[in-house]
């Protein structure tokens, strides 16, 4: 499998235009479609939802095998994927890597398939 480009969803996550508003752009779409990718896997989705409802918003990945009920190095397969995407980011802390969800990643990515305009769209596109 072909590693996702890092992509710094900061500068697009509030000016990403709805679909049903704008056509993307090309770049938009490539990135986009990358962030999408990484989250078109069922254990994916579950590891962002684990993490993002974790305490404090963050989980060591010693908390992530069990619930998934996969073994350790599927889920740092898919942990990378996701950090890969820029959905998520990854701190080393002694022995254990925590992982957090990036909320701008998460808001590009909903706020492209919205069909509601928001006040701060209009200002930006």
């Amino acid at each position: 499998m072909d590693a996702l480009p890092l992509i710094d969803v900061t500068a697009n996550a509030a000016c990403c235009s709805p679909l049903a508003r704008t056509p993307l752009a090309a770049e938009d779409a490539e990135r986009l479609a990358g962030m999408f990718k990484a989250v078109a896997d069922p254990a994916r989705l579950r590891l962002l939802s684990l993490i993002a409802s974790h305490d404090g918003g963050e989980a060591c990945v010693c908390d992530l095998t069990e619930p998934l009920a996969l073994s350790q190095p599927t889920v740092s397969h898919h942990l990378k994927t996701l950090t890969g995407a820029g959905l998520i980011t990854r701190e080393q802390r002694g022995r254990w890597a925590y992982y957090a969800v990036v909320p701008a990643a998460l808001d590009a990515l909903g706020g492209v398939l919205t069909t509601r305009h928001r006040a701060a769209d209009a200002s930006c596109c």
